[in-house]
């Protein structure tokens, strides 16, 4: 029993390190960006939005590095799963999420886009390699140029805003010796957190008998989509749940693009036999059921939310089931 639990104790701890470090990071580098009178803007866009997948993007990287790939693909898809049908189907339990928002159509479109591209890149022959990086990575660039010059042209989109108010984020750091021990921190602390990650989870999926790519999906997962469930509770708890959906969609987005992009560029991520068959099937499936409720802006209520969470778990024992080849 021990040889499980203390890895997965390790495990536990690195998730919880690697989001506070992501955190520390993120107000570190924001109030330095704000020292030097970067816009708004230009810093939400940019240190936030990828600070917020911090998490996703050191695991990843860290995995693939430690010749641990089938961990980076199981976090990003997994991460992806949890976020809609986890991320909005607890909170949507508490209160109704709407989805007739500024921007959300649009966003959950790109969503989609950028699901279809990464299943396409993973249907080829081989593992995924430095130029599918490429193509991932540049969606997410062409993604954040698009954005700016919408916020730029004065576009009403709440995840805009959301990115953009970097003023109104609290606990910001405000003498310079403090701000670069937040930096210092949060690079240190996610660099280490990865490493906790990486090495327990490959220990137990060892010690288990199951592969990485599942305890990717599933533990991994999970605590790496933390800072989303966090956000969208105590957006639904302050009654700002126009912020719920497009947190999700942008995270989407951020991991297929950015994450799974970095992981590809820095070295082979090999696709686990039998993923195709059904995970990311899982995955679009979320996806377009999510667009489905935006297109017709039909709320995500608490039956909705049971649904989504009954598949979620449906989801999980599936995925347990298939690598245990039960």
């Amino acid at each position: 029993m021990s040889e499980i639990l203390i890895p997965f104790l390790l495990l536990v701890a690195g998730v919880m390190l690697l989001l506070w470090a992501g955190d520390w990071l993120v107000r570190g580098a924001a109030a330095l960006a704000s020292k030097w009178g970067i816009p708004p803007l230009i810093i939400g866009l940019t240190i936030v939005a990828f600070g917020t997948s911090a998490p996703e993007l050191v695991v990843s990287i860290q995995a693939v590095l430690r010749d641990a790939s089938e961990l980076a693909i199981g976090n990003v898809v997994g991460s992806n799963i949890a976020n809609v049908l986890l991320v909005l189907g607890i909170p949507a339990l508490v209160i109704s999420i709407p989805t007739n928002v500024a921007g959300v159509a649009r966003n959950s479109a790109i969503a989609v886009v950028a699901t279809i591209i990464l299943i396409v890149l993973m249907l080829m022959p081989g593992p995924l390699v430095f130029w599918h990086g490429a193509i991932l990575f540049g969606g997410i660039i062409i993604y954040l140029l698009w954005m700016f010059g919408l916020a730029k042209s004065g576009s009403d989109d709440p995840a805009l805003h959301d990115m953009a108010s970097v003023d109104e984020m609290e606990g910001m750091p405000q003498s310079m010796g403090l701000t670069i021990f937040f930096i210092l921190f949060g690079i240190v602390g996610l660099a280490f957190g990865g490493h906790l990650i990486v090495d327990n989870a490959t220990e137990i999926a060892s010690s288990l008998g199951v592969s990485q790519a599942m305890i990717g999906l599933t533990i991994v997962a999970i605590g790496t989509s933390l800072p989303e469930l966090a956000t969208v509770i105590v957006a639904a708890w302050r009654r700002q749940t126009d912020l719920a959906i497009g947190n999700v969609l942008g995270s989407n987005v951020f991991n297929i693009f950015a994450v799974m992009g970095a992981a590809a560029l820095t070295g082979p991520v090999h696709i686990p036999r039998g993923f195709l068959g059904f995970e990311v099937w899982v995955m679009l499936a979320s996806i377009v059921a999510l667009t489905f409720f935006i297109l017709r802006r039909t709320p995500i209520s608490r039956k909705t939310g049971i649904v989504f969470l009954i598949g979620y778990a449906l989801f999980i024992a599936a995925t347990i089931r298939i690598s245990l080849g039960a």
